[in-house]
């Protein structure tokens, strides 16, 4: 039996049966403010979850279904979270700092004023995600960010080689330092293309 308590009040919020979380069902469970740190929660079905201001810390959320879950500034600090299934999940102010979540789903995730400061977001698909959040120093290689609102977001020192960024909105984005190397911009056009100088005409050949 396994017992999920409240991270302040310790208050048993829901029992489970079984030795660990692993591949279990916790559909639309009821769960804010949740002590989940350091658990192995890999494949755990989620979707709908209310996590509003758990502690996910340092947990294994490997192919875990968080699809439409509540997140908002639930922490998943060094959460290892690879292909990890956000779909429309809302998680505006989480923290996700130095989590890994390579090669997993985020399309249309709210996460508005979240910090993913040094996360691995490589290969992700984050596209019509809200990620107007702090991305400081994060991995963004290869990730599909089309139509993604990084509006105001920051990317200081962000690592974006080979990210699909095509209609995405990137007014008043902080790039500095950001890592662009074969990266799709808004345009559809690479990161960096210079225009083709016109070709000199045929007379000033001569003379």
């Amino acid at each position: 039996m396994i017992e999920i308590k409240h991270r302040e009040t310790g208050e048993v919020l829901l029992k489970v049966n079984g030795d660990s979380l692993a591949d279990q069902k916790l559909e639309g469970a009821k769960l804010a403010r949740a002590n989940l740190t350091g658990m192995n929660l890999a494949g755990l079905r989620m979707a709908r979850i209310n996590l509003n201001g758990a502690d996910l810390s340092n947990a294994n959320l490997t192919g875990a279904d968080l699809e439409s879950a509540l997140l908002a500034e639930t922490v998943f600090d060094h959460a290892n979270m690879t292909k990890v299934n956000m779909t429309d999940a809302i998680a505006t102010g989480a923290s996700l700092r130095d989590a890994t979540l390579s090669q997993g789903i985020l399309r249309y995730a709210r996460m508005q004023n979240a910090d993913l400061t040094g996360a691995d977001l490589s290969g992700a698909d984050l596209s019509m995600a809200d990620l107007r959040a702090n991305l400081n120093n994060a991995n963004l290689t290869k990730a599909d960010l089309r139509g993604t609102n990084l509006a105001g977001a920051n990317l200081t020192g962000a690592d974006l080689t080979r990210a699909n960024m095509h209609e995405a909105k990137l007014m008043n984005a902080v790039l500095a330092r950001a890592k662009m190397e074969g990266a799709i911009g808004p345009s559809g056009k690479p990161f960096g293309q210079t225009a083709r100088k016109p070709p000199r005409p045929w007379w000033k050949f001569w003379g």
